[in-house]
């Protein structure tokens, strides 16, 4: 599982260890891991396996493939949670920051997914779960990376499911709405008060994303609202979704004001 030390990758992780699942965690904080390590060992008694590593480095995805397949330890759930987004105009972001959310949202997803899904066939058995986003759907001003690359992983996703349909091998992608962690913080943005009753708890979305994961499904939308929302969109014209997004963001969060200096 990447992205274990917070948010909805924490809340899987003692999911399914709630569930029985031993794990391997991976995050770049190793501190944070080896927190919740001991916390899913005391609540579940499983076994958990810490592996701090950075996926944006173009090595990470084959040296957790190895301390793990190759170490003789089969993955029967590959859980693609690591990601990261940035909300201000496409220009004003640094091409470094949109560098490393590319790397980490698509490339390290990509090779995890290629690497382990291999594996999975090979044994005839196994799940991947890529987590995406609403945004998805859409495209969304100002946060115009972001929601390409999640729209990368929902279109991968689906495709994958559909060509490993007779392998035993089940591929599904997630798609939260706005979940409270500490995403919209790393992402430079703060929710406006009407954007705070639409938020989502972490251990709801977990537990939705595993419940269609272990039903095989290839897309799961997060919450009702959300799924109706992303249903209505179908008969939208494509020019009005783009101001679409930009309203419906205007009106639930705001960038985050730099801090004080004083």
């Amino acid at each position: 599982m990447t992205g274990a030390s917070a948010g909805i990758g924490a809340e899987l992780a003692r999911q399914l260890a709630a569930l029985g699942a031993d794990l391997v965690i991976t995050a770049r904080r190793g501190k944070d891991l080896r927190d919740l390590s001991r916390a899913i060992v005391e609540e579940s008694g499983t076994d958990v396996q810490v592996e701090a590593i950075d996926l944006c480095d173009p090595g990470a995805p084959r040296a957790l493939f190895e301390c793990t397949e190759g170490a003789h330890k089969p993955i029967d759930l590959l859980v693609n949670s690591a990601g990261f987004g940035a909300y201000d105009d496409f220009l004003m972001i640094p091409w470094e920051r949109h560098q490393r959310m590319l790397l980490l949202n698509i490339l390290a997803l990509t090779h995890l997914t290629h690497l382990f899904a291999g594996a999975m066939v090979g044994r005839g058995r196994g799940r991947v779960m890529n987590i995406a986003s609403v945004s998805a759907y859409l495209p969304c001003p100002s946060f115009a990376v972001y929601s390409a690359a999640k729209a990368y992983v929902r279109n991968l996703t689906e495709a994958l499911a559909y060509e490993l349909r007779d392998t035993g091998v089940t591929v599904t992608s997630v798609c939260p709405g706005g979940t409270r962690t500490e995403f919209s913080g790393q992402a430079g943005l703060t929710l406006k008060k009407s954007g705070e009753m639409f938020m989502m708890s972490a251990a709801d979305c977990a537990r939705i994303a595993i419940r269609g994961t272990l039903a095989g499904r290839s897309n799961v939308i997060a919450g009702s609202s959300n799924a109706a929302l992303m249903f209505f969109l179908r008969w939208v014209p494509r020019f009005w979704l783009a101001p679409l997004a930009f309203k419906v963001l205007g009106r639930s969060v705001e960038k985050s004001k730099p801090a004080s200096s004083t």
